[in-house]
């Protein structure tokens, strides 16, 4: 099965995680891995859709178990 790629608007409206936010992620290093498509500031971002669920769910908590 093929592991789709999404835009930043795409992941935003599928996950909720605003464009602000995934943009201050990619330049402080941090948040899901991400594939630049193309050089410079106006480079095309995608994220794999394996890569946001990944993410996701090594950053989900158990309620009643250590963080």
């Amino acid at each position: 099965m093929p592991d789709p790629l999404l835009t930043p608007r795409e992941v935003e409206a599928e996950y909720g995680l605003t464009l602000t936010t995934l943009r201050n992620w990619r330049y402080m290093g941090e948040g899901p891995a991400y594939i630049k498509q193309s050089p410079g500031k106006g480079g095309r971002i995608k994220y794999r859709r394996s890569a946001i669920e990944a993410w996701l769910n090594a950053r989900t908590v158990t309620p009643g178990r250590a963080a």
